[in-house]
């Protein structure tokens, strides 16, 4: 499956790792975990790296607009890795739908996203 995921912060931060193109399926694995996670903790802070990242399919694009909507107000901090400027230009494109305060970080600077969303 092209995305997985950890839990950092006994769950108040989640780790997604997307990478190859994503589909529907692979909304449908994580909705159940990061609402399990919201049940637990409230708004989570959540790290996104987008490696070796080829995009969504038609039925992803659908299911990550859904789910956006759905926790528009369940994320405190979004950072997001990745390696492409598009893909910067997608973190802007996503503001509008979340109430987090999001940042986009090069690959490289994976130390310096992880102290971010962490800090208080």
């Amino acid at each position: 499956m092209p995305i997985h995921f950890n839990e950092e912060n006994g769950g108040k931060v989640l780790i997604v790792h997307a990478s190859g193109k994503l589909a529907k399926a692979d909304y449908e694995h994580l909705e159940p975990e990061f609402e399990r996670l919201v049940q637990q903790h409230g708004k989570l802070r959540v790290l996104v790296e987008i490696a070796d990242f080829q995009g969504l399919d038609a039925g992803a694009l659908w299911e990550e607009l859904k789910f956006d909507v759905k926790h528009y107000s369940d994320y405190e901090r979004l950072a997001v890795l990745g390696d492409k400027k598009w893909q910067q230009a997608m973190t802007i494109f996503f503001k509008p739908f979340t109430e987090a305060t999001i940042r986009y970080f090069d690959l490289a600077d994976a130390v310096e996203a992880r102290k971010w969303l962490h800090e208080s």
